[in-house]
C-alpha cells in the first residue's frame, strides 16, 4: 500500500504562482511514475505532468512552459512548480503514483491517487 500526501494547494491571483509538493510512503518496492493531474467538476480528470523515476517528463499541453514536475527519488517526493496561472488552472489537482509491490515473491504494480488538493486562481 502507497499512502499519498499532498500540499500546497491554495488561492492566488491569476499571473501568480503555487508549488505543490506530494509525499509518498507505505511499502513498496519502487516508485516508478510520480505527478500531477487535475479535476474540475463536471469534467473528467486530467493529466497535468508526470515525471519517471530516470527524470522522464510530460507536461499536458495547458502545463507546457509554465509549469515544471521535479522529484526526489531518495525521498519519494514530487513537486509540480506552477508558474503565470490562469483561472482556468482552477481545480483539485491530484498527487498520483504508479507504484512496484511485493507479496511475498510475488510482484505487481499498482496505481495511487491522494486525497487532492484545492487550487484556486482568482482574475
Amino acid at each position: 500500500q502507497v499512502r499519498l500526501e499532498e500540499s500546497g494547494g491554495g488561492l492566488v491571483q491569476a499571473g501568480g504562482s503555487l508549488r505543490l509538493s506530494c509525499a509518498a510512503s507505505g511499502s513498496f518496492v519502487f516508485i516508478d511514475i510520480m505527478g500531477w493531474y487535475r479535476q474540475v467538476p463536471g469534467k473528467q480528470r486530467e493529466l497535468v505532468a508526470t515525471i519517471t523515476s530516470i527524470g522522464n517528463t510530460n507536461y499536458a499541453d495547458s502545463a507546457q512552459g509554465r509549469f515544471t514536475i521535479s522529484r526526489d527519488n531518495a525521498k519519494n517526493t514530487v513537486n509540480l512548480q506552477m508558474n503565470d496561472l490562469k483561472p482556468e488552472d482552477t481545480a483539485v489537482y491530484y498527487c498520483y503514483t504508479r507504484a512496484d509491490e511485493r507479496m511475498g515473491s510475488y510482484y505487481y504494480t499498482d496505481d495511487y491517487w491522494g486525497q487532492g488538493t484545492q487550487v484556486t486562481i482568482s482574475s
